[in-house]
């Protein structure tokens, strides 16, 4: 018999990295260089922890955001890889895990998850055509699992780069829990698909100067 799950660990690898910005899901909000308001979550508790994790699967920009001028957005590659991508995980209740999901789907209404199902086979999709359907399972710590989301599908044919916001947003959270510094962002950064090899890459340095 398994005991109710009443917390989550949500695993973040873009903007959400920042603590401000990943408030704003929390509480409701604008976040600094976006152009979107947040609702929140019915429940505003704050995150009871917050730690830094290496995610076993690829990060890329893709699409264009609103939110951050047209710029890409980060996703995972679904498929597991050998590269560890820079993340970090929140303690959060469950009930908002599912307002986070539902406001990154930009979706209204309910959003069912089999946490089950989801441990058993490694994923789980709650909304089939969603670009952040694909619940991934990531383990456990401290007897939680550890959860993030991206599309099923890897997004090919719309690799993008991403905004200057965004980016800077992104290396603030780096910052905020990885020793790392400005030439270790640069190297982070250029690396991954949608802005290596792109017009967008010789400008990092300036952009996160």
């Amino acid at each position: 018999m398994h005991t109710e799950l009443t917390d989550v660990w949500y695993a973040c690898y873009g903007s959400n990295i920042c603590e401000d910005r990943f408030l704003c899901y929390i509480n409701g909000g604008t976040p600094a260089g976006a152009k979107k308001h947040f609702k929140g979550c019915e429940d505003r508790t704050k995150p009871k922890d917050s730690r830094a994790f290496t995610i076993p699967h690829e990060v890329y920009f893709a699409k264009e955001s609103a939110t951050w001028d047209g710029g890409g957005i980060c996703f995972l590659n679904p498929e597991k890889s050998n590269k560890q991508s820079l993340g970090r995980v929140y303690q959060i209740g469950v009930s908002q895990f599912k307002d986070l999901v539902r406001q990154e789907l930009i979706f209204e209404g309910v959003i069912e998850i089999d946490f089950e199902a989801l441990r058993k086979n490694g994923s789980y999709n709650c909304l089939p055509n969603g670009r952040y359907g694909e619940l991934l399972y990531l383990g456990e710590l401290e007897g939680k699992p550890v959860i993030s989301f991206t599309s099923p599908l890897y997004l090919s044919e719309e690799i993008n780069a991403p905004s200057a916001a965004y980016l800077k947003t992104i290396a603030k959270g780096l910052q905020e829990i990885y020793d790392i510094d400005k030439e270790g962002l640069i190297e982070y950064f250029s690396e991954l698909e949608g802005m290596k090899n792109t017009s967008a890459a010789p400008k990092l340095s300036k952009i996160l100067s």
